[in-house]
This record gives C-alpha cells, structure tokens and sequence, in this order.
C-alpha cells in the first residue's frame, strides 16, 4: 500500500510541473505544448534535470541554474498539491478512508467503473487546481479549464447516476440554476461584482455537485470571501472597490461541500434545532 501510494504521489507531482505550465501560459492565449519551458528571467531553455518535480527546486536552493535568480515558490507547491490530490482521491475512491468515512465512493459495482470515477476527479479536481492558481495570480479563468473540468463533471455524474435520468436531470438544473444566479449579479454589476469566467464556472459546479452540494459549496464561498475581503480591506492591504479574484472562493466552496457537505448540513441542522 505504501509503494502504491508513493507512485500515486510520485505521478501527481509530474502532471503538478505540467499544471505550472498550464497555469502560465494559458491565460496569456500560449500553447502550453509547444515550446519548451525555459527561466522567466534569463530565458534560458530547462534541461530536464532543471525539471524534476519538488527536487530540482530544493537542489537549485530555489534560484535557476543559470542565471540564479529566485524562483517563485509556487512551482515546488503546485507539485506537491498535486501529488496529494492525486493520493487523496486515489484513497476516496478505492479505499476507506475515516476522514471521509460514509462519504467515499467504494468499488462496489465494477472495478471500470471506480477507474472512471477516479480518472473523472482526477479531471476535475486537477482543472480545479490550475483555475484556482491562474485566477488568483492572473484574474483570469481559462476557458479550457472550465471545459475540461466540466467534462469531469460530466463524466463523474454519468458513471455514479448511469440510467437514472430525473437525477442526472436534477444535477443539470443546478448548474444552470448556478449560472443563472450568477449571471443575473454579472448583469446587474455591468461585471462589476464578478466576471464571466465565474458565471461558466458555476455551471460546472453545480453540474459537479447537485442541487444541495451547490447551495452549501456557493454558502461557504460567499462566506470565506466576505471574512478574506474584510480582513484585506481592514490590514490595508486592498480597498473596498478594489477586485478579488472570486473563484478560488468557489473552489474552497466546491472542495468544502463535496468531502464535508453532508456534514455540514447535519452540523447545521443540529445546530439550530
């Protein structure tokens, strides 16, 4: 089991050198295929040792081998965040797990099916990771990162509901139900108060998540924004009008409501019964 979880993480930290990739060249319209990548100061092209995910950052002492300027730490993070979300879903899918006990989805139908579950949040949750980077860096959301996470989405609900049409129907309301919330605040706001890019992505989570998991995913991104917000504006470090980048909002809401939404719903409950 160590060894298996080892080469999980081991795997998740090479596509997290990929995810850097995307996170920096897609919002400026680059082809993250074409090209190979090089030192954002110096330009000069990275052999593959200056790659090695996590290891390459911690022997160069942060700096590039070139020109030994510092290196952001967002590489060696990435990496690591995604060799974990590749480990933690790998263990909500195919084992039990106590933290989210009651919640994962075991391999009780067929072992296709559970490797499709587990491909389509890979999918999903990895499009996840590179929006909430490239939004809170660039403030922008690429569109081919909301369509391949919703085709994630899409795919996740069509394994776990195959043939139950209301429920799959149910799930495609709420991402149009989401969306339409929030393209009535980006009408109302002249886009102002969000971008559109939030508005394409809500319909991905609500497709995602379903009727109850949106409500509680769009609560807690509500929430946590308004609490980063004051708390910003209060140390002076950003003034009301100013803009903040709002999907790594709805991300924490989607991650949160996903594992812990039922949880939260009970806590909730018991909480003012």
């Amino acid at each position: 089991m160590l060894v298996f979880t080892v080469f999980i993480f081991i795997v998740g930290a090479i596509f997290g050198s990929f995810f850097n990739v995307l996170i920096d060249r897609l919002p400026h319209n680059e082809n993250p295929f074409k090209g190979r990548s090089h030192c954002d100061f110096c330009k000069k092209k990275l052999a593959w040792f200056d790659l090695i995910p996590v290891i390459s950052f911690v022997w160069l002492r942060g700096r590039c081998g070139y020109c030994h300027k510092k290196l952001s730490w967002q590489y060696p993070l990435i990496e690591l965040a995604s060799g974990f979300l590749f480990v933690i879903i790998a263990g909500y899918i195919f084992s039990e797990i106590p933290l989210f006990a009651g919640e994962s989805v075991k391999c009780q139908v067929s072992s296709v099916r559970c490797l499709v579950n587990y491909f389509s949040l890979l999918l999903t949750f990895s499009s996840f990771l590179v929006i909430f980077v490239a939004d809170l860096k660039y403030q922008i959301i690429p569109d081919e990162l909301v369509l391949s996470s919703g085709m994630g989405a899409l795919l996740y609900q069509l394994t776990m509901y195959a043939g139950n049409l209301p429920q799959l129907g149910y799930v495609l309301l709420a991402g149009l139900g989401a969306c339409l919330f929030f393209y009535v605040i980006y009408f109302v706001t002249k886009g102002k108060g969000i971008g559109f890019g939030d508005v394409k992505l809500v319909f991905v989570l609500g497709l995602f998540l379903g009727v109850t998991g949106v409500v509680v995913g769009l609560y807690v991104a509500f929430l946590t924004g308004a609490a980063v917000s004051s708390i910003l504006v209060l140390t002076q470090r950003k003034r009301w009008k100013t803009r903040i980048a709002f999907a790594p909002f709805l991300l924490v809401g989607a991650v949160t409501s996903f594992f812990f939404g039922q949880q939260l719903i009970n806590w909730y409950a018991a909480f003012f019964s």
